[in-house]
């Protein structure tokens, strides 16, 4: 389910250039991150203020190209970024501005002692993830060859957050996430670490749209992000440098 966060900007009177409203696309896996750089962005811009529009980048991709009105693409992968790029709705080249890796995510105290990725493979257990064309469904499955086990999860969730949210509810005994999605968990979740032989390292580029409504406010947005202010808060929720 697609998640919209509105972030008005309360800054002083020696705010940034950009003003009015930026509407920004942005990965599920993003949100907590995302949602504390707009607040910082606002502050800097005392003009403007950042609608977000938080869901799957696939299913991101697909309103870009089919004319929703976003200012921003920030995606957690690659290709669901080409496919807006390809039908010519990103305004320059997308620059990755951030990195992630993979976990697996329990419930606190990880009842069913989930040690590894072969552990995924026991039928008894209920395990989720994603469809192929979200980003980690695609991570989870490359992790799983890599490591050469068979896991045919129990429900295939709209993205990354349905996933967090139905392991730490009860509703499943694993999936795999991010690794900064089990950091934003706490208390709710447990991680398993996946060796870094096996593991993948996630990409997320960013770019303005094409048609971007507030095309000077794209540009600053993208810009803050890349900068230290942005890069700080990213790091401070887990993701890597680009």
């Amino acid at each position: 389910m697609t998640s919209v966060v509105l972030v008005t900007g309360c800054g002083d009177d020696e705010g940034g250039g950009a003003s009015g409203t930026i509407t920004v696309f942005a990965a599920a896996s993003l949100t907590e991150a995302f949602t504390e750089i707009g607040e910082a962005f606002s502050e800097e811009n005392d003009g403007a203020e950042v609608e977000f529009n938080f869901a799957s980048s696939s299913d991101l991709a697909t309103q870009i190209n089919e004319g929703a009105p976003a200012d921003v693409f920030a995606s957690a992968d690659r290709a669901n970024m080409t496919k807006v790029t390809d039908e010519d709705n990103a305004d320059g080249e997308p620059e990755v501005f951030a990195t992630n890796s993979l976990k697996i995510i329990t419930e606190p105290g990880n009842p069913q002692g989930i040690q590894g990725l072969a552990h995924l493979e026991n039928p008894d257990l209920v395990i989720v993830t994603c469809a192929p064309e979200v980003p980690i469904g695609a991570y989870s499955q490359e992790v799983f060859d890599n490591a050469g086990v068979t896991v045919e999860p129990d429900s295939f969730e709209e993205d990354v957050t349905a996933v967090v949210n139905k392991v730490v509810q009860g509703e499943a005994d694993a999936g795999v996430v991010y690794a900064t999605d089990v950091t934003a968990a706490g208390d709710g979740g447990e991680g398993v670490d996946i060796p870094e032989d096996v593991n993948i390292t996630a990409e997320y580029p960013i770019a303005a749209a094409a048609e971007a409504p507030n095309g000077d406010g794209a540009s600053a947005f993208v810009e803050f992000v890349q900068r230290e202010s942005g890069q700080d808060i990213l790091a401070e929720y887990g993701f890597g440098e680009p």
